[in-house]
């Protein structure tokens, strides 16, 4: 699994208090899609998922040349972040 990052992309998860770790852990433990869109010709996916300390992420992304191009990354607001905990132990 290959990332694509940039100054860009982490200077915008950083506002949210994200880091480029965090997004990749949420991918390598499996996302549950939660949203797909064209946005400018551009695929883009909002998916959501956990680090390995638990934090629930929401990540917008696309895939640019095989590689996860993160859009954006932030913290799952309570209700979803409780439903997304209840479909991981279904």
């Amino acid at each position: 699994m290959r990332f694509d990052w940039d100054a860009g992309n982490v200077a915008h998860i950083a506002r949210h208090r994200v880091a480029p770790d965090e997004v990749e852990q949420v991918f390598r433990n499996e996302t549950i899609d939660l949203n797909y869109e064209m946005v400018d010709a551009e695929e883009r996916w909002t998916s959501v998922g956990h680090t390995l300390t638990l934090k629930i992420l929401v990540a917008v992304w696309t895939m640019r040349e095989g590689a996860i191009r993160t859009v954006t990354a932030f913290e799952a607001g309570k209700p979803l972040a409780t439903e997304y905990m209840k479909k991981r132990v279904e």
